[in-house]
């Protein structure tokens, strides 16, 4: 039977961080519900169409920004954050620097992180239950309408760095957040302080140029937006800065001063899978769209299907150095079903093509 006498909600926070701890998250915070601030900012930011084509940013209207109307009965929320950089930055620099490697993001190598994070904040929520008793409460990762870095820098995680990541001074920033809303007064821990100084290592790196200033992204040209978020055609201006990177973007946190403190995940489901983090760009342009289902399967990858794969490859390929094997894959999916596919392909053709015209004419 649950305990009768109200519980000690101090003692309480201290014991769900403990929890936490037990369950593989690397720190949980508290923090209440006020995100005013934040709120003017996500309006702003909306107002500018800096969100591009992700309607979803707007459409749920101010549940985003205040959690008892996502939640109702919300006081307080749990915060957690848990690593997930399954190697050292020396092979993404590496793969970078290789025009006929596949860049993808780090964060999606591995299992995707959204089922493993719900599942243990369900078992710190259960956790919670069976010590006080049934009380309101509902989970999120990355899955609903919430603010998670605001939140997370009230709950003392980190600070929102000036390429929008949540930072922490003894953990960089490669890690996901996930939340607990709760009924529970539970107290909330003190604020993050902003570190970043003078430092515009992000802002510099930015292959787009998306963060326009600190503290400001414009998602329109972000890498991770134009490879993950974006249905439809890539701007053709923006082509050529994508490079090799083929899903996300991880520059700015390869760059950031903080993250020399990371720590390597010791979570065996973010370990790369079928040989992502290694792969040339060909051998994942020959992916059929059978392939790419099973090799992507219980992958964050998988969201944005085999035709956006195609294309962001196809772009990647047409800022490489080409070759006889490329064209020649390039023109194999000149036939594809999807106009998205044949015009990436053509583009990737065209600039090849008019790259060794150049190389010829000793330009």
């Amino acid at each position: 039977m649950p305990p009768t006498n109200p519980p000690d909600f101090t003692q309480l926070a201290l014991q769900i961080k403990a929890w936490g701890r037990e369950l593989g998250f690397q720190q949980i915070g508290v923090s209440g519900t006020d995100l005013s601030a934040a709120e003017g900012y996500l309006q702003d930011w909306l107002a500018q169409g800096r969100h591009g084509e992700m309607q979803y940013m707007a459409a749920h209207g101010l549940k985003r920004s205040r959690p008892d109307l996502l939640q109702a009965g919300t006081i307080s929320i749990v915060s957690a954050r848990m690593d997930y950089l399954p190697e050292t930055p020396k092979p993404s620099q590496e793969l970078l620097d290789d025009p006929a490697a596949a860049f993808i993001s780090r964060y999606a190598l591995g299992r995707d992180y959204h089922k493993l994070l719900r599942n243990r904040l369900q078992k710190l929520a259960e956790k919670i239950a069976a010590a006080i008793g049934p009380f309101g409460y509902r989970a999120f990762t990355d899955s609903a309408p919430v603010l998670e870095k605001a939140i997370a820098e009230q709950a003392g995680l980190g600070w929102i760095g000036k390429h929008s990541n949540l930072i922490n001074r003894r953990a960089g920033s490669w890690f996901f957040l996930g939340e607990i809303y709760t009924d529970l007064p539970l107290p909330a821990d003190q604020p993050g302080g902003n570190h970043c100084g003078s430092c515009r290592a992000c802002l510099d790196i930015c292959p787009t140029q998306a963060i326009v200033a600190p503290y400001q992204v414009d998602a329109r040209r972000c890498i991770s937006y134009l490879t993950i978020e974006l249905p439809g055609s890539i701007p053709e201006p923006l082509r050529p800065l994508l490079g090799n990177r083929i899903y996300g973007c991880d520059d700015c946190q390869l760059i950031c001063p903080w993250n020399r403190f990371a720590k390597l995940s010791a979570e065996p489901d973010f370990k790369p899978r079928h040989k992502l983090d290694s792969s040339t760009l060909l051998e994942l342009f020959g992916w059929s769209e059978t392939e790419f289902l099973q090799k992507t399967e219980g992958s964050a990858i998988r969201r944005i299907g085999h035709q956006r794969w195609l294309r962001n490859i196809a772009v990647a390929l047409g800022n490489g150095k080409g070759g006889a094997e490329v064209i020649g894959a390039l023109n194999a999916r000149l036939g594809h079903d999807a106009e998205l596919v044949r015009e990436h392909a053509d583009w990737a053709i065209k600039r090849l093509d008019h790259a060794g015209s150049q190389l010829k004419q000793g330009l």
